[in-house]
């Protein structure tokens, strides 16, 4: 199971929280009789990379063939990335014989679905979001700034 949360994501609505992430995915687990080799978790790391220290240790357990399935809780999850997300989902799995589930999407790519076939929408969504708080972000500094705020962190010494 591969758990993500960014730094983006900490203030949101707890269904988001790592613990969350894991329980929805132990109970998937449970419920369908599969067995949990290794959980996988980027902690505070953009959705908007794959440069993931556990992502990255994922793919070395495909490569040696230590896994045979990836799951998140949704596919945001995996990435927010579409063109990457979705060489993973469409070419890289596939090759790795590497089953993808993404739990509260509903995509499942053992089975024929059209909740997979709307995939690739659903990255583009993913995609827009990360740039569009991006944006959100960068104007509310923006905004801070012409106002004359603090913007700095805490200095390292007072006067």
């Amino acid at each position: 199971m591969y758990i993500r949360l960014s730094r983006e994501d900490g203030d949101k609505q707890e269904s988001e929280s790592i613990g969350n992430q894991r329980n929805i995915l132990q109970r998937y687990i449970n419920e369908n009789n599969l067995t949990l080799i290794k959980e996988y978790i980027d902690d505070g790391v953009s959705g908007t990379t794959f440069n993931r220290p556990g992502f990255n240790e994922l793919l070395q357990d495909i490569e040696n063939k230590s896994i045979n399935m990836v799951i998140t809780k949704d596919l945001s999850r995996l990435g927010r990335d579409y063109i990457k997300t979705g060489e993973y989902i469409e070419n890289y799995f596939p090759e790795k014989n590497i089953r993808y589930v993404a739990i509260t999407d509903g995509i499942d790519t053992y089975i024929d679905s059209t909740n997979n076939d709307i995939t690739p929408f659903k990255a583009i969504m993913n995609d827009m979001y990360a740039k569009d708080i991006s944006k959100k972000i960068r104007s509310v500094y923006k905004e801070k700034q012409k106002q004359g705020e603090y913007l700095c962190s805490i200095p390292a010494y007072r006067l």
